[in-house]
C-alpha cells in the first residue's frame, strides 16, 4: 500500500512513541503496530525506565522486516530520557571545564547506555553556539561561546559516541544560536553575512570533520545563504550547496520535528516534507500524520515535483546507516555506579560562585524555592534531589530554619524568554530584603546572576536537573559520595 514504483518511501518517516507512568506505552500502541506493517524507519522515543525501553526496542528490533533507526533525544545523556540511566550536565558546563576527553566521554557513555537500551541513534550533540544571550531555546544546551572551542567540544563528543556504538547527529545546521525566536512556534530569521556565520558553521565543519554520522537541520532562514528566505530544512542552497558540495557531508540528513511551526508556518506538514525531501534531507522526523505524509511523497513523485533519484539517494542513506548500527550490543549496562560518580564529579567541578561566598547556613535551614518553571506542556524537572540530598548529607529541614534560596529557571522552550521572569526576581529580592547573606543558588545559567543583583552570595549550576542539584549539595557541603543517584536518573 505504501509503495511507489517498489520504493517503500515510508522508511524515510520516524514517528513518536511517548512513555506515560499511567498507560505506559499502550497510548501510542496503535501507531506502533501502524508503522510496523507500514514500514516505517524507526521511531523517536520518550520516556520509561530502562527495562520498559529496552523491552519495547527489543520487541520493535525483532519484528520490524527491515533494521530500524530508534532515536532520542540525549542531549544529557541517556538518563536525559530513560530512568535509570546515567544523567549528564548540560553541554554548557562540560564545556566550561574545556577539556575534550570529557566531552568525548560524554559522548561514549551516551552511546554505550543508548545501545544497551536498544536505541541506536543519539540525537546530540549539539553544535550551535551561545552567541546571542536572548536566545529562547539554546542556551545551556550549547557548549560555549566561542566557535572553535565549541568545534573541540562537538568533535570530541562524536569521536566517543562512535566509540560507544551509537550513530551521533549534530544539531541544528547551519546554527540555532544567533536566534531570538523558537522555531517550535514560528520560523526565526539570523540576518547575520556569510563572513559571520562562518562561525556558527564552525562546530558543523568540525563534526564533518570527526565522522558525525548525521546533521539535523534549522527550521531557521539565513538570508546570506539562501535570499529566498526559505528555512535551513526546505533549502536546497544550504544543503545541497552548502553542506554535501562545499562541506562534503555524506551522511545522513535528518529534519528537526516536522510539526514545528518554524517549517510548516501554518501549512501542511505533508507538504513541507516533499519540499524537505527536495531539498536535500533524507529522514523526516515526527510527522503527526505520516501516511498524510506518504501519499503527499508518492503524489509528488507522480507529478515530477519530487525526482525519483532524490527518494532513492534518501533510502540508501537510510538504509545504509540503519545496517550501520543493527543489532545487540552484548553485555551493554546502564547506570553503573562508576559512571554516576563520575557524571557527578564533572557536575560538581562545573559550578561556578558567581558572587561571595556561598554556604549553607548552620543549624536548621528553611529551603525557599522560587520557581519560574511551571506551565507550558511538560513539566519542569522534578525538584526532589536538592532536599534530598540536603538530607542525606545531615541537613535538617525546617520551617523556623535559616534560609537556603533554590532559584529554579531553566530555558524551556514554551517561555520565549531566557531570563528570569520578573515575578521570580521580585520574589528572590523579597527574600533577600529580609536575609540579606542568605545563599541564593540559581539552577540556571551563570549569565542570569546579574538578574539577582541583591544576592550578595550565589552559586550558579546551570540547570535544574536532578545531577545537578545533586551537585549543588555536593559543593557546598563537601559530601559527593552518597549524593549519587538522589535525583532518580530522569530529568524531564
Amino acid at each position: 500500500m505504501m509503495q511507489s514504483d517498489g520504493l517503500n518511501v515510508a522508511r524515510l518517516l520516524l514517528t513518536v512513541v511517548r512513555w506515560s507512568d499511567e498507560t505506559g506505552w499502550e497510548g501510542f500502541r496503535a501507531s506502533i503496530e501502524h508503522g510496523l506493517e507500514t514500514g516505517i524507519g524507526g521511531f523517536i522515543l520518550f520516556g520509561g525506565g530502562a527495562e520498559q525501553v529496552r523491552a519495547l526496542t527489543d520487541e520493535l528490533h525483532r519484528r520490524s522486516r527491515h533494521p530500524l533507526l530508534i532515536a532520542s533525544d540525549l542531549e544529557r545523556g541517556a538518563g536525559q530520557q530513560f530512568r535509570g540511566a546515567t544523567p549528564l550536565p548540560p553541554a554548557a558546563a562540560i564545556g566550561w571545564l574545556n577539556d575534550e576527553a570529557i566531552a568525548e566521554r560524554a559522548g561514549e557513555l551516551t552511546a554505550r547506555e543508548a545501545r544497551a537500551l536498544g536505541v541506536n541513534w543519539v540525537y546530540a550533540p549539539v553544535a550551535d553556539v551561545d552567541l546571542e544571550p536572548e536566545n529562547p531555546i539554546i542556551g545551556v544546551r550549547a557548549f560555549g561561546a566561542e566557535p572553535d572551542a565549541v568545534g573541540r567540544q562537538v568533535a570530541a563528543w562524536v569521536r566517543g559516541c562512535a566509540r560507544g556504538g551509537a550513530l551521533s547527529c549534530a544539531k541544528h545546521f547551519p546554527g540555532h544560536g544567533r536566534t531570538v525566536g523558537d522555531s517550535h512556534v514560528e520560523k526565526p530569521t539570523v540576518r547575520a553575512s556569510r563572513e559571520l556565520l562562518e562561525q556558527d558553521l564552525a562546530p558543523f565543519r568540525a563534526a564533518v570533520q570527526a565522522g558525525a554520522d548525521s546533521l539535523m537541520t534549522a527550521h531557521v532562514a539565513y538570508p546570506a545563504l539562501d535570499p529566498e528566505g526559505r528555512p535551513a530544512t526546505l533549502s536546497p542552497s544550504i544543503l545541497r550547496t552548502l553542506l554535501r558540495d562545499e562541506m562534503q557531508f555524506r551522511g545522513l540528513v535528518v529534519t528537526d520535528a516536522i510539526i514545528m511551526e518554524g517549517l510548516t508556518e501554518g501549512g501542511s506538514e505533508a507538504e513541507a516534507s516533499v519540499q524537505a525531501l527536495a531539498a536535500g534531507c533524507d529522514v523526516l522526523l515526527y510527522p503527526q500524520d505520516a501516511d498524510a505524509v506518504i501519499r503527499e511523497v508518492r503524489a509528488a513523485m507522480e507529478d515530477g515535483r519530487l525526482p525519483r533519484e532524490r527518494v532513492e539517494d534518501a533510502l540508501r542513506r537510510t538504509a545504509e546507516a540503519a545496517e550501520r548500527v543493527a543489532g545487540a550490543i552484548p553485555d551493554a549496562t546502564v547506570g553503573r555506579d562508576e559512571d554516576r560518580r563520575w557524571a557527578l564529579d564533572i557536575a560538581v567541578r562545573s559550578l561556578r560562585v558567581c558572587r561571595g561566598t556561598p554556604a549553607i547556613p548552620a543549624g536548621r535551614v528553611k529551603l525557599e524555592e522560587v520557581e519560574d518553571d511551571l506551565g507550558g506542556p511538560w513539566p519542569p524537572y522534578p525538584r526532589v534531589a536538592f532536599p534530598a540530598a540536603l538530607q542525606a548529607a545531615g541537613i535538617e529541614l525546617a520551617e523556623d530554619g535559616a534560609p537556603l534560596i533554590a532559584v529554579y529557571s531553566d530555558i524551556r522552550a514554551w517561555k520565549g524568554r531566557p531570563g528570569i521572569s520578573a515575578a521570580a526576581r521580585a520574589r528572590v529580592a523579597e527574600l533577600l530584603a529580609a536575609h540579606p547573606d542568605a545563599t541564593v543558588v540559581l539552577f540556571s545559567h551563570p549569565r542570569l546572576a546579574g538578574e539577582l543583583p541583591d544576592a550578595r552570595h550565589l552559586l550558579a549550576c546551570w540547570g535544574g536537573e536532578g545531577i545537578m542539584q545533586e551537585a549543588a549539595v555536593a559543593w557546598l557541603t563537601g559530601t559527593a559520595e552518597g549524593m549519587v543517584g538522589l535525583g532518580g536518573g530522569l530529568d524531564r
